[in-house]
Protein backbone atom coordinates (compact mmCIF):
# COMPACT_ATOMS: atom_id res chain seq x y z
CA UNK A 1 0.00 0.00 0.00
CA UNK A 2 1.23 3.45 -0.85
CA UNK A 3 1.73 6.02 1.84
CA UNK A 4 -0.56 8.39 0.02
CA UNK A 5 -3.58 6.36 -0.94
CA UNK A 6 -5.34 3.10 -0.14
CA UNK A 7 -4.65 -0.07 -2.04
CA UNK A 8 -5.85 -0.12 -5.63
CA UNK A 9 -9.39 -1.24 -6.28
CA UNK A 10 -10.06 -4.57 -7.99
CA UNK A 11 -11.11 -2.77 -11.16
CA UNK A 12 -7.74 -1.00 -11.25
CA UNK A 13 -5.85 -4.25 -10.96
CA UNK A 14 -7.84 -6.09 -13.56
CA UNK A 15 -7.66 -3.57 -16.35
CA UNK A 16 -11.17 -2.30 -15.75
CA UNK A 17 -12.85 -5.65 -15.01
CA UNK A 18 -14.90 -5.62 -11.83
CA UNK A 19 -15.31 -8.30 -9.22
CA UNK A 20 -18.62 -9.12 -7.53
CA UNK A 21 -19.06 -6.93 -4.48
CA UNK A 22 -18.32 -8.76 -1.24
CA UNK A 23 -19.73 -7.57 2.06
CA UNK A 24 -16.93 -6.16 4.22
CA UNK A 25 -17.04 -7.72 7.69
CA UNK A 26 -15.65 -6.52 11.00
CA UNK A 27 -13.18 -9.40 10.78
CA UNK A 28 -11.86 -7.94 7.51
CA UNK A 29 -11.23 -4.61 9.20
CA UNK A 30 -9.65 -6.03 12.35
CA UNK A 31 -7.42 -8.28 10.25
CA UNK A 32 -5.37 -5.15 9.46
CA UNK A 33 -2.68 -4.96 12.16
CA UNK A 34 -2.31 -1.17 12.03
CA UNK A 35 -6.06 -0.71 12.35
CA UNK A 36 -6.06 -2.89 15.47
CA UNK A 37 -3.39 -0.69 17.02
CA UNK A 38 -5.24 2.51 16.08
CA UNK A 39 -8.51 1.08 17.44
CA UNK A 40 -6.94 0.02 20.76
CA UNK A 41 -5.42 3.47 21.22
CA UNK A 42 -8.80 5.03 20.45
CA UNK A 43 -10.65 2.92 23.01
CA UNK A 44 -8.03 3.55 25.72
CA UNK A 45 -7.96 7.28 25.03
CA UNK A 46 -11.73 7.69 24.80
CA UNK A 47 -12.36 5.73 27.99
CA UNK A 48 -9.83 7.85 29.85
CA UNK A 49 -11.35 11.06 28.48
CA UNK A 50 -14.89 10.21 29.54
CA UNK A 51 -13.75 8.98 32.94
CA UNK A 52 -11.93 12.26 33.50
CA UNK A 53 -14.78 14.47 32.24
CA UNK A 54 -17.23 12.93 34.69
CA UNK A 55 -14.67 12.93 37.51
CA UNK A 56 -13.62 16.57 36.97
CA UNK A 57 -17.25 17.73 37.06
CA UNK A 58 -17.68 15.97 40.41
CA UNK A 59 -14.33 17.28 41.73
CA UNK A 60 -15.15 20.89 40.84
CA UNK A 61 -18.61 20.62 42.35
CA UNK A 62 -17.22 19.06 45.55
CA UNK A 63 -14.73 21.89 45.93
CA UNK A 64 -17.04 24.80 45.08
CA UNK A 65 -20.64 23.56 45.49
CA UNK A 66 -21.26 25.60 42.30
CA UNK A 67 -23.39 24.14 39.54
CA UNK A 68 -22.14 26.88 37.21
CA UNK A 69 -18.44 26.07 37.73
CA UNK A 70 -19.09 22.34 37.38
CA UNK A 71 -20.88 23.02 34.09
CA UNK A 72 -18.00 25.25 32.98
CA UNK A 73 -15.56 22.42 33.72
CA UNK A 74 -17.53 20.21 31.33
CA UNK A 75 -17.86 22.89 28.65
CA UNK A 76 -14.12 23.73 28.68
CA UNK A 77 -13.41 20.53 26.75
CA UNK A 78 -15.31 21.95 23.74
CA UNK A 79 -13.74 25.42 23.76
CA UNK A 80 -10.52 24.59 21.84
CA UNK A 81 -12.55 23.20 18.94
CA UNK A 82 -14.81 26.25 18.78
CA UNK A 83 -12.15 28.96 19.10
CA UNK A 84 -9.30 27.39 17.15
CA UNK A 85 -10.04 23.80 16.19
CA UNK A 86 -9.49 24.11 12.41
CA UNK A 87 -6.15 25.90 12.93
CA UNK A 88 -4.92 23.34 15.45
CA UNK A 89 -6.09 20.49 13.21
CA UNK A 90 -4.13 21.95 10.29
CA UNK A 91 -0.94 21.31 12.27
CA UNK A 92 -1.46 17.58 11.80
CA UNK A 93 -0.81 17.83 8.05
CA UNK A 94 2.58 19.43 8.70
CA UNK A 95 4.08 16.49 10.56
CA UNK A 96 3.93 12.69 10.30
CA UNK A 97 0.58 11.57 11.68
CA UNK A 98 2.19 8.92 13.90
CA UNK A 99 4.43 11.52 15.51
CA UNK A 100 1.49 13.91 16.04
CA UNK A 101 -0.46 11.19 17.87
CA UNK A 102 2.44 10.20 20.12
CA UNK A 103 3.56 13.73 21.00
CA UNK A 104 0.01 14.99 21.60
CA UNK A 105 -0.86 12.04 23.86
CA UNK A 106 2.26 12.45 25.98
CA UNK A 107 1.83 16.23 26.16
CA UNK A 108 -1.80 15.93 27.27
CA UNK A 109 -0.89 13.46 30.02
CA UNK A 110 1.07 16.14 31.90
CA UNK A 111 -1.70 18.70 32.68
CA UNK A 112 -4.19 15.90 33.39
CA UNK A 113 -1.76 14.37 35.89
CA UNK A 114 -1.37 17.79 37.55
CA UNK A 115 -5.15 18.10 37.92
CA UNK A 116 -5.14 14.81 39.83
CA UNK A 117 -2.79 16.22 42.50
CA UNK A 118 -4.48 16.95 45.86
CA UNK A 119 -5.15 20.57 46.79
CA UNK A 120 -5.23 21.93 43.24
CA UNK A 121 -7.15 25.22 43.00
CA UNK A 122 -10.33 24.96 40.96
CA UNK A 123 -9.39 27.79 38.60
CA UNK A 124 -6.00 26.20 37.99
CA UNK A 125 -7.89 22.97 37.21
CA UNK A 126 -9.93 24.76 34.55
CA UNK A 127 -6.80 26.26 32.97
CA UNK A 128 -4.98 22.91 32.98
CA UNK A 129 -8.01 21.21 31.45
CA UNK A 130 -8.12 23.81 28.67
CA UNK A 131 -4.40 23.30 27.99
CA UNK A 132 -4.88 19.53 27.84
CA UNK A 133 -7.79 19.83 25.42
CA UNK A 134 -5.70 21.92 23.01
CA UNK A 135 -4.20 18.60 21.95
CA UNK A 136 -7.57 17.17 20.92
CA UNK A 137 -7.92 18.85 17.46
CA UNK A 138 -4.52 17.74 16.05
CA UNK A 139 -4.90 14.29 17.62
CA UNK A 140 -8.36 13.62 16.23
CA UNK A 141 -7.46 15.13 12.85
CA UNK A 142 -4.35 12.94 12.57
CA UNK A 143 -6.35 9.81 13.43
CA UNK A 144 -8.98 10.66 10.84
CA UNK A 145 -6.36 11.33 8.17
CA UNK A 146 -4.45 8.14 9.01
CA UNK A 147 -7.42 5.78 8.66
CA UNK A 148 -7.65 5.77 4.82
CA UNK A 149 -3.90 5.19 4.66
CA UNK A 150 -4.30 2.07 6.80
CA UNK A 151 -7.48 0.60 5.30
CA UNK A 152 -8.23 0.15 1.62
CA UNK A 153 -11.23 2.10 0.35
CA UNK A 154 -13.67 -0.85 0.59
CA UNK A 155 -13.02 -1.10 4.32
CA UNK A 156 -12.96 2.57 5.24
CA UNK A 157 -16.71 3.02 5.86
CA UNK A 158 -16.88 -0.16 7.96
CA UNK A 159 -13.89 1.02 9.97
CA UNK A 160 -15.54 4.40 10.53
CA UNK A 161 -18.77 2.69 11.64
CA UNK A 162 -16.83 0.59 14.17
CA UNK A 163 -15.04 3.69 15.49
CA UNK A 164 -18.22 5.78 15.76
CA UNK A 165 -20.20 3.02 17.49
CA UNK A 166 -17.34 2.33 19.89
CA UNK A 167 -17.15 6.03 20.71
CA UNK A 168 -20.82 6.04 21.71
CA UNK A 169 -20.38 2.93 23.84
CA UNK A 170 -17.30 4.26 25.63
CA UNK A 171 -19.12 7.53 26.24
CA UNK A 172 -21.92 5.77 28.11
CA UNK A 173 -19.58 3.44 30.02
CA UNK A 174 -17.00 6.14 30.72
CA UNK A 175 -19.50 8.65 32.09
CA UNK A 176 -21.13 6.04 34.33
CA UNK A 177 -17.81 4.62 35.55
CA UNK A 178 -16.26 8.07 36.03
CA UNK A 179 -19.18 9.40 38.05
CA UNK A 180 -19.32 6.19 40.13
CA UNK A 181 -15.59 6.24 40.90
CA UNK A 182 -15.72 9.94 41.70
CA UNK A 183 -18.62 9.65 44.14
CA UNK A 184 -17.85 6.26 45.68
CA UNK A 185 -14.05 6.52 45.95
CA UNK A 186 -12.27 9.70 44.82
CA UNK A 187 -12.62 11.84 41.68
CA UNK A 188 -8.83 12.05 41.40
CA UNK A 189 -8.72 8.32 40.68
CA UNK A 190 -10.61 8.75 37.40
CA UNK A 191 -8.47 11.76 36.47
CA UNK A 192 -5.27 9.83 37.20
CA UNK A 193 -6.49 6.95 35.05
CA UNK A 194 -6.99 9.42 32.20
CA UNK A 195 -3.34 10.53 32.47
CA UNK A 196 -2.26 6.89 32.35
CA UNK A 197 -4.52 6.25 29.34
CA UNK A 198 -2.66 8.91 27.33
CA UNK A 199 0.66 7.21 28.00
CA UNK A 200 -0.75 3.80 27.09
CA UNK A 201 -2.30 5.20 23.90
CA UNK A 202 1.04 6.74 22.86
CA UNK A 203 2.77 3.42 23.48
CA UNK A 204 0.27 1.49 21.37
CA UNK A 205 0.68 3.96 18.49
CA UNK A 206 4.47 3.76 18.71
CA UNK A 207 4.32 -0.04 18.70
CA UNK A 208 1.60 -0.68 16.12
CA UNK A 209 1.65 2.15 13.56
CA UNK A 210 4.48 2.43 11.07
CA UNK A 211 6.10 5.74 10.28
CA UNK A 212 4.98 7.66 7.19
CA UNK A 213 6.20 10.98 5.80
CA UNK A 214 4.29 14.17 6.54
CA UNK A 215 1.49 15.08 4.16
CA UNK A 216 3.29 18.37 3.48
CA UNK A 217 7.04 18.89 3.58
CA UNK A 218 8.61 22.23 4.49
CA UNK A 219 8.84 23.32 0.85
CA UNK A 220 5.05 23.19 0.39
CA UNK A 221 4.07 24.82 3.67
CA UNK A 222 2.44 28.24 3.81
CA UNK A 223 1.27 30.35 6.72
CA UNK A 224 -0.83 28.22 9.05
CA UNK A 225 -3.86 30.49 8.74
CA UNK A 226 -3.65 30.30 4.95
CA UNK A 227 -3.48 26.52 5.09
CA UNK A 228 -6.49 26.53 7.43
CA UNK A 229 -8.37 28.75 4.98
CA UNK A 230 -7.60 26.30 2.19
CA UNK A 231 -9.31 23.62 4.25
CA UNK A 232 -12.46 25.76 4.40
CA UNK A 233 -12.28 26.49 0.66
CA UNK A 234 -11.85 22.83 -0.14
CA UNK A 235 -14.84 21.74 1.98
CA UNK A 236 -17.24 24.49 0.95
CA UNK A 237 -15.95 24.92 -2.60
CA UNK A 238 -16.44 21.28 -3.63
CA UNK A 239 -20.09 20.33 -4.29
CA UNK A 240 -19.93 16.83 -2.78
CA UNK A 241 -17.97 17.93 0.31
CA UNK A 242 -20.19 20.98 0.79
CA UNK A 243 -23.32 18.83 0.60
CA UNK A 244 -21.96 16.42 3.23
CA UNK A 245 -20.82 19.26 5.51
CA UNK A 246 -24.19 21.03 5.44
CA UNK A 247 -26.01 17.76 6.11
CA UNK A 248 -23.77 16.85 9.06
CA UNK A 249 -23.94 20.33 10.59
CA UNK A 250 -27.73 20.30 10.25
CA UNK A 251 -28.03 16.86 11.82
CA UNK A 252 -26.10 17.93 14.92
CA UNK A 253 -28.42 20.87 15.56
CA UNK A 254 -31.28 18.56 16.55
CA UNK A 255 -29.67 15.23 17.51
CA UNK A 256 -27.92 16.95 20.45
CA UNK A 257 -31.22 18.09 22.00
CA UNK A 258 -32.04 14.94 24.03
CA UNK A 259 -28.65 15.12 25.77
CA UNK A 260 -28.67 18.88 26.26
CA UNK A 261 -32.28 19.17 27.52
CA UNK A 262 -32.60 15.82 29.30
CA UNK A 263 -32.60 17.21 32.86
CA UNK A 264 -35.50 19.60 32.26
CA UNK A 265 -37.30 17.07 30.08
CA UNK A 266 -37.21 14.39 32.79
CA UNK A 267 -38.57 16.86 35.35
CA UNK A 268 -41.81 17.10 33.35
CA UNK A 269 -42.66 13.46 34.02
CA UNK A 270 -41.70 13.07 37.71
CA UNK A 271 -41.53 15.23 40.81
CA UNK A 272 -39.55 12.55 42.67
CA UNK A 273 -35.83 13.40 42.24
CA UNK A 274 -34.74 9.74 42.20
CA UNK A 275 -37.23 8.81 39.46
CA UNK A 276 -36.35 12.00 37.62
CA UNK A 277 -32.67 11.02 37.65
CA UNK A 278 -33.47 7.64 36.11
CA UNK A 279 -35.57 9.27 33.38
CA UNK A 280 -32.80 11.75 32.64
CA UNK A 281 -30.27 8.94 32.26
CA UNK A 282 -32.72 7.03 30.06
CA UNK A 283 -33.17 9.97 27.69
CA UNK A 284 -29.45 10.77 27.57
CA UNK A 285 -28.40 7.16 26.92
CA UNK A 286 -31.06 6.53 24.24
CA UNK A 287 -29.24 8.41 21.48
CA UNK A 288 -25.86 6.65 21.90
CA UNK A 289 -27.58 3.26 22.18
CA UNK A 290 -29.50 3.87 18.95
CA UNK A 291 -26.34 5.09 17.25
CA UNK A 292 -24.52 1.88 18.18
CA UNK A 293 -27.36 -0.26 16.82
CA UNK A 294 -27.61 1.72 13.59
CA UNK A 295 -23.87 2.01 13.03
CA UNK A 296 -23.06 -1.65 13.60
CA UNK A 297 -26.22 -2.88 11.88
CA UNK A 298 -25.74 -0.92 8.68
CA UNK A 299 -21.98 -1.40 8.74
CA UNK A 300 -22.31 -5.17 9.11
CA UNK A 301 -25.46 -6.04 7.18
CA UNK A 302 -25.73 -3.53 4.32
CA UNK A 303 -23.46 -3.70 1.29
CA UNK A 304 -21.36 -0.69 0.42
CA UNK A 305 -23.25 0.10 -2.79
CA UNK A 306 -26.60 0.07 -0.96
CA UNK A 307 -25.56 2.33 1.89
CA UNK A 308 -25.60 5.36 -0.39
CA UNK A 309 -29.25 4.68 -1.24
CA UNK A 310 -30.11 4.89 2.46
CA UNK A 311 -28.68 8.39 2.91
CA UNK A 312 -31.83 10.24 1.89
CA UNK A 313 -34.40 8.23 3.90
CA UNK A 314 -32.17 8.07 7.01
CA UNK A 315 -31.48 11.81 6.84
CA UNK A 316 -35.22 12.55 6.94
CA UNK A 317 -36.03 9.87 9.53
CA UNK A 318 -33.51 11.26 12.06
CA UNK A 319 -35.41 14.53 12.81
CA UNK A 320 -38.83 12.98 12.12
CA UNK A 321 -38.49 10.62 15.08
CA UNK A 322 -37.46 13.53 17.33
CA UNK A 323 -40.40 15.63 16.16
CA UNK A 324 -42.77 12.92 17.42
CA UNK A 325 -41.39 13.31 20.96
CA UNK A 326 -43.64 16.36 21.30
CA UNK A 327 -46.54 13.90 21.68
CA UNK A 328 -44.74 11.48 24.05
CA UNK A 329 -46.67 10.87 27.30
CA UNK A 330 -43.68 9.65 29.34
CA UNK A 331 -39.88 9.42 29.40
CA UNK A 332 -39.86 5.85 28.12
CA UNK A 333 -41.67 6.91 24.94
CA UNK A 334 -39.30 9.84 24.51
CA UNK A 335 -36.34 7.47 24.91
CA UNK A 336 -37.79 4.99 22.40
CA UNK A 337 -38.19 7.72 19.77
CA UNK A 338 -34.68 9.01 20.51
CA UNK A 339 -33.38 5.46 19.98
CA UNK A 340 -35.09 5.39 16.55
CA UNK A 341 -33.48 8.73 15.70
CA UNK A 342 -30.14 7.41 16.94
CA UNK A 343 -30.44 4.29 14.78
CA UNK A 344 -31.03 6.46 11.71
CA UNK A 345 -28.12 8.71 12.60
CA UNK A 346 -25.86 5.74 13.32
CA UNK A 347 -26.63 4.26 9.92
CA UNK A 348 -26.14 7.59 8.18
CA UNK A 349 -23.08 9.25 9.70
CA UNK A 350 -20.41 6.59 8.92
CA UNK A 351 -21.56 6.53 5.28
CA UNK A 352 -21.33 10.32 5.00
CA UNK A 353 -18.00 10.25 6.81
CA UNK A 354 -16.69 7.58 4.45
CA UNK A 355 -17.78 9.58 1.39
CA UNK A 356 -16.12 12.65 2.83
CA UNK A 357 -12.81 10.96 3.67
CA UNK A 358 -12.54 9.22 0.30
CA UNK A 359 -13.26 12.45 -1.58
CA UNK A 360 -10.42 14.34 0.11
CA UNK A 361 -7.01 14.82 -1.49
CA UNK A 362 -4.11 13.54 0.56
CA UNK A 363 -2.53 16.41 2.44
CA UNK A 364 -5.85 18.09 3.22
CA UNK A 365 -7.61 15.44 5.31
CA UNK A 366 -6.56 16.82 8.70
CA UNK A 367 -7.57 20.36 7.77
CA UNK A 368 -10.92 19.24 6.38
CA UNK A 369 -11.51 17.21 9.54
CA UNK A 370 -10.83 20.33 11.60
CA UNK A 371 -13.41 22.26 9.59
CA UNK A 372 -16.01 19.56 10.13
CA UNK A 373 -15.35 18.96 13.80
CA UNK A 374 -15.21 22.67 14.60
CA UNK A 375 -18.51 23.19 12.78
CA UNK A 376 -20.15 20.31 14.64
CA UNK A 377 -19.02 21.64 18.02
CA UNK A 378 -20.34 25.10 17.15
CA UNK A 379 -23.72 23.89 15.89
CA UNK A 380 -24.20 21.65 18.94
CA UNK A 381 -23.39 24.52 21.30
CA UNK A 382 -25.70 26.87 19.40
CA UNK A 383 -28.57 24.36 19.35
CA UNK A 384 -28.42 23.63 23.08
CA UNK A 385 -28.23 27.32 24.03
CA UNK A 386 -30.98 28.37 21.60
CA UNK A 387 -33.44 25.61 22.54
CA UNK A 388 -32.65 26.05 26.23
CA UNK A 389 -33.53 29.74 25.94
CA UNK A 390 -36.74 28.94 24.06
CA UNK A 391 -37.68 26.35 26.68
CA UNK A 392 -37.49 29.06 29.33
CA UNK A 393 -40.57 30.70 27.81
CA UNK A 394 -42.26 27.56 26.46
CA UNK A 395 -42.30 23.80 27.10
CA UNK A 396 -39.44 21.46 26.18
CA UNK A 397 -41.63 19.01 24.17
CA UNK A 398 -43.03 21.87 22.09
CA UNK A 399 -39.59 23.39 21.50
CA UNK A 400 -38.04 20.04 20.53
CA UNK A 401 -41.02 19.16 18.34
CA UNK A 402 -41.04 22.43 16.40
CA UNK A 403 -37.23 22.54 16.18
CA UNK A 404 -37.23 19.00 14.78
CA UNK A 405 -40.01 19.77 12.29
CA UNK A 406 -37.76 22.54 11.06
CA UNK A 407 -35.04 19.87 10.86
CA UNK A 408 -37.28 17.67 8.69
CA UNK A 409 -37.85 20.55 6.25
CA UNK A 410 -34.15 21.36 6.23
CA UNK A 411 -33.13 17.75 5.56
CA UNK A 412 -35.67 17.48 2.74
CA UNK A 413 -34.07 20.51 1.13
CA UNK A 414 -30.54 19.18 1.64
CA UNK A 415 -31.25 15.71 0.24
CA UNK A 416 -32.87 17.35 -2.80
CA UNK A 417 -29.74 19.50 -3.19
CA UNK A 418 -27.39 16.55 -2.69
CA UNK A 419 -25.30 15.53 -5.75
CA UNK A 420 -26.29 12.25 -7.47
CA UNK A 421 -25.59 9.12 -5.44
CA UNK A 422 -22.29 7.45 -6.07
CA UNK A 423 -21.32 3.89 -5.40
CA UNK A 424 -17.93 2.64 -4.32
CA UNK A 425 -16.67 2.51 -7.89
CA UNK A 426 -17.67 6.12 -8.58
CA UNK A 427 -16.52 7.73 -5.34
CA UNK A 428 -13.63 10.16 -5.75
CA UNK A 429 -10.29 8.57 -4.98
CA UNK A 430 -7.78 10.00 -2.56
CA UNK A 431 -5.09 11.94 -4.33
CA UNK A 432 -1.72 10.44 -4.70
CA UNK A 433 1.14 12.45 -3.96
CA UNK A 434 0.41 15.62 -2.01
CA UNK A 435 0.14 18.78 -4.05
CA UNK A 436 1.55 22.17 -3.04
CA UNK A 437 -0.85 24.10 -0.85
CA UNK A 438 -0.73 27.07 -3.20
CA UNK A 439 -2.18 25.10 -6.09
CA UNK A 440 -5.46 23.95 -4.55
CA UNK A 441 -8.56 24.74 -6.58
CA UNK A 442 -11.45 23.13 -4.65
CA UNK A 443 -14.11 23.70 -7.29
CA UNK A 444 -12.09 21.59 -9.68
CA UNK A 445 -11.90 18.42 -7.61
CA UNK A 446 -13.89 16.12 -9.80
CA UNK A 447 -15.14 12.58 -9.21
CA UNK A 448 -13.30 10.02 -11.30
CA UNK A 449 -10.11 10.68 -13.24
CA UNK A 450 -8.31 8.74 -10.47
CA UNK A 451 -9.24 11.55 -8.10
CA UNK A 452 -6.55 13.95 -9.40
CA UNK A 453 -6.74 17.67 -8.98
CA UNK A 454 -6.90 19.63 -12.19
CA UNK A 455 -4.36 22.45 -12.11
Amino acid sequence: MSDDRPAARPADLAGGATEPERLVTFRDVFAVQEYRALYISLVVSWMGDYLARAAIVVLVYQQTQSVLLSAVSFAVSYVPWIVGGPVLAALADRYPYRRVLIVADLARAVPIALIALPGMNVYVILVLLFVAMLGAPPTQAARSALLPLILDRRKVVTGLAVNASTSQATQVIGYLAGATLAVAINPRLGIGLDAVSFVVSAGVIAWGIRSRPAAHDRATRRHLLRETGEGFRLVFGTPLLRSIALMVFSLTTFTVLPEGLAAGWAALFHHDPSARGFDQGLIMAAGPIGFIIGGLGVGRLVRQSRRHRLIRPLAVLTPTALALTALAPNAATVAALVVVSGIAQGGLMPTLNGEFVLALPHGYRARAYGVMQGGMQFTQCFAVIATGALAQVSSIPLVVGLWSIGGVLLMLALVAYRPPETGEEDAPAILAPPVPATRVTPDRVRPGAAGKLER
